[in-house]
């Protein structure tokens, strides 16, 4: 709005004297623009930052969500895998992993039943940059609750866990880190961990 101002102001003078910018003119409203794009680049910069990390946030939060409504959906246990591989059946759990799959697990209640993928999803490789800290993988029973599995057949077991499972989301150039958690009832929520959870602030940790 400035630079517009100061321009408009000048074409005004200039165009009643049937004159043009003069150079030292021009020069002054070059360095005022670029003093002005200078100070707004870093927030601009840290706000999008801040977006990717709520992309990837929101990410891990609907895909643990669909594990848990899988579970319930078709009575069995499901797991919510972290990856550095592709999304894909049987893919390597791995702590930290940028992409996640759901899939239905072989053994439920000591009857056998097939292993089925559901669904895969990425954190990190659709939003650059973000770093994830959290659990090779978790299972829901068919309530919605977080379960030990000795024998989900995907290379790495879950425990029962007795505290809140958490996934830390973060990012260079980001101001705030995401963290979404899983109660060891199965409740799953985002939260700001630079902000304590109170009643006035809600989206705290």
């Amino acid at each position: 709005m400035l630079i517009a101002s100061c321009l408009s102001c000048l074409a005004r003078r200039h165009g009643k004297e049937g004159n043009g910018f003069t150079l030292i003119e021009l020069i002054a409203a070059m360095a005022i623009t670029a003093i002005l794009l200078g100070l707004a680049v870093p927030s601009f910069s840290s706000w999008i930052s801040n977006a990717k990390v709520r992309t990837a946030a929101e990410s891990l939060q609907n895909g643990l969500r669909l594990a848990q409504a899988e579970a319930i959906k078709r009575s069995r246990q499901t797991a919510f895998v972290l990856t550095d591989a592709a999304a894909a059946a049987n893919a390597t759990p791995s702590k930290n992993g940028k992409n996640w799959y759901i899939q239905v697990l072989p053994v439920v209640d000591d009857e056998t039943v097939n292993a089925a993928y559901v669904q895969g999803g990425s954190v990190g490789s659709q939003t650059s940059g973000i770093s994830v800290t959290g659990s090779a993988i978790i299972c829901f029973n068919s309530i919605g609750v977080l379960v030990a599995n000795a024998a989900t057949g995907i290379g790495a077991n879950c425990t029962a866990p007795t505290d809140v499972v958490t996934y830390d989301v973060s990012r260079s150039g980001a101001d705030r880190t995401l963290e979404v958690q899983v109660s060891p009832t199965g409740a799953v929520r985002m939260c700001d961990k630079s902000k304590t959870l109170s009643v006035t602030t809600p989206d705290g940790c």
